[in-house]
Parts: C-alpha cells; structure tokens; sequence
C-alpha cells in the first residue's frame, strides 16, 4: 500500500542536530497519522506516495521543525506562584497557575530554565526550536486508517509530532 491520506504509516528514525549529537531515536516502529497532525509537512512530503521499506535522510532547517526561537516567548514569572520543589527542566503544560507576568501565551509548554530566589524562567519555545535537524527515517509497515484515527486526524501519540518532538521518545510534527 502506498501512503496516501489518510492512512497510518509505521516508522523508525534516527533524529540528531546538525553536529550529529542524539536527540531521539526510535528503534521499535510507531504509528503516525499520515495526512494530520502527527509528521511535520517535510517529513509529509518525503513520505507521500512511497512504500514500505522507504527510507529517507532529511535536513530540517529550524523553519520546517520546530520554528525559529523566540525570545519573546521567554517570561519571569515571580517565584511564589510555584511550588517549593521546583528545578530547572519542569514543565507546565499552559500557564502556571496564578502566573501574573502579562502576555504569556496560555496554551504553550513552559520550560524552567533558571530558579532564583525571587522569579523564575519560564521558556515557551519548542526545546528543538532554532535548531536545524537531520532526520534517518525508514517506512515499516503503512495500513488504513480507523473512522476514528480520520475523526481524530491523529493516532493518538504524541506525534514528532514527527516532530513536534519533544526529545527522546517525542513526536516529530
């Protein structure tokens, strides 16, 4: 069966930055909604209309992953709003609860990147974004797709999404 939209397409990858340092690696196949929100549009694009045992080497500039970095998505939200155990590398999905600072996205992923005493860091950047990628991927199984996965437009995992990753583990959009 060819990939077509909509189907589901089975993938491994390799997934390092342009130095060639390991981001992500997928060595048991994961499914991904082919024409939805699962696979970043390159990654779409390299697919289409190829087959089982397909295999590709990619290089995503950061426009086509994870978008450039923004420093504007970077806020200092004061230390009080947060609980006492809390370290560099948490994440909150949204604005954290009570978060004061004016124009933070509601709906993005925070990262702490520092804790101080008195504020903390908040990064709402993609933790792959403003880095150009070189992506390994090889095509294992490709089959329909349910009503429901269509519906859906996803098969429900966290898509690279493929690469709207996170690292390790993560999803390519």
């Amino acid at each position: 069966m060819n990939i077509t939209a909509p189907c589901v397409v089975s993938l491994i990858w390799r997934l390092e930055d342009t130095q060639g340092n390991l981001i992500d690696e997928l060595k048991e196949p994961v499914e991904f909604f082919f024409g939805g929100d699962d696979l970043l549009e390159k990654v779409e694009e390299a697919l289409a209309d190829q087959d089982v045992g397909y295999h590709a080497s990619l290089h995503l500039e950061p426009e086509h992953a994870f978008g450039e970095y923004d420093p504007d998505l970077v806020f200092f939200e004061e230390r009080s709003v947060f609980p006492e155990q809390i370290e560099p590398g948490m994440q909150f999905d949204g604005m954290p609860e009570g978060a004061t600072t004016q124009g933070m996205p509601a709906d993005a992923v925070y990262t702490v990147t520092e804790v101080y005493p008195t504020h903390v860091v908040l990064d709402g950047n993609h933790p792959l974004a403003g880095i150009a990628l070189r992506l390994d991927l090889q095509v294992r199984d490709v089959r329909e797709a349910t009503e429901e996965e269509i519906e859906a437009g996803s098969v429900g995992q966290p898509a690279l999404t493929v690469m709207n990753a996170a690292p390790s583990g993560s999803q390519l959009h």
